[in-house]
């Protein structure tokens, strides 16, 4: 059994945003990078689960520069057995998933697991890109991965309820909240982390099908008006004529 859990690397959610370049660039001086959480929490820890209980190889991936290497070796620390490196540096999803993609067919993996997004574009795109790549079955919004032999039965959220499904792997899942729990490494892990295999390759000629044009922060809040409780007539007034919500 292989699997693949695809990395991403993205500011920590405490980290204080800005743009430069005319607000064509994010500004990473001070910023502290970290996994994608649904990458890190769901799907990697999953596949580490699955590595205990059935004895799978467990492989990472990441498209990006130098600057991954960090998150990268702590996803080996974590539990990973090896990881991969693509030398690109692109915002682009389907670029991204076709750098993915192009390793996955080398490698035959069992069971690709993502996030379900990441936590700084959100585009939720990857995976069922790298699905579609591969001609693979794809269930996204995955929040419970069980497997029985080469079977896999998945619960999803859809809207107003749960979704099960049972798919025949390969197949590529998108993973959210609920998958697992979160981990911390050990000082062991930590250690070994440090000679596990990280390879790093060039990237396949693909084409940029979008670009950043500009970011924009969102409007600062407003202030907050008071009104004193018995004077409805008023909370009314502006609910209707300035929050405009009746």
């Amino acid at each position: 059994m292989k699997i693949l859990v695809c990395i991403s690397k993205t500011p920590d959610t405490t980290a204080k945003i800005a743009f430069t370049d005319n607000n064509t660039k994010f500004n990473e001086a001070g910023v502290q990078f970290i996994i994608n959480p649904y990458d890190e929490w769901y799907a990697l820890v999953r596949a580490l689960e699955l590595k205990e209980t059935i004895g799978a190889d467990v492989h990472l991936i990441t498209v990006g520069g130098a600057d991954c290497d960090a998150i990268i070796r702590k996803a080996l620390a974590l539990g990973g057995d090896e990881a991969f490196r693509i030398n690109a540096d692109s915002a682009d999803s389907y670029y991204i998933a076709a750098q993915i993609a192009v390793h996955a067919k080398e490698k035959q993996y069992d069971i690709i697991f993502t996030g379900k997004e990441t936590i700084d574009y959100n585009g939720s795109g990857i995976g069922g890109m790298v699905a579609e790549l591969l001609d693979l079955p794809y269930v996204s919004i995955a929040a419970k991965f069980e497997l029985n032999g080469t079977v896999a039965t998945i619960n999803r959220e859809i809207e107003g309820g749960e979704e099960i499904c049972e798919v025949s792997l390969p197949v590529v899942v998108s993973c959210q909240k609920g998958m697992a729990e979160a981990r911390i490494p050990n000082m062991r892990g930590i250690m070994a982390a440090r000679t596990k295999p990280l390879a790093v390759a060039e990237p396949v000629a693909t084409d940029t099908l979008t670009s950043v044009v500009s970011f924009e922060l969102p409007p600062a809040k407003a202030g907050v008006k008071l009104i004193n409780p018995d004077n409805v007539g008023e909370l009314v007034k502006l609910l209707h004529e300035e929050a405009k919500v009746i």
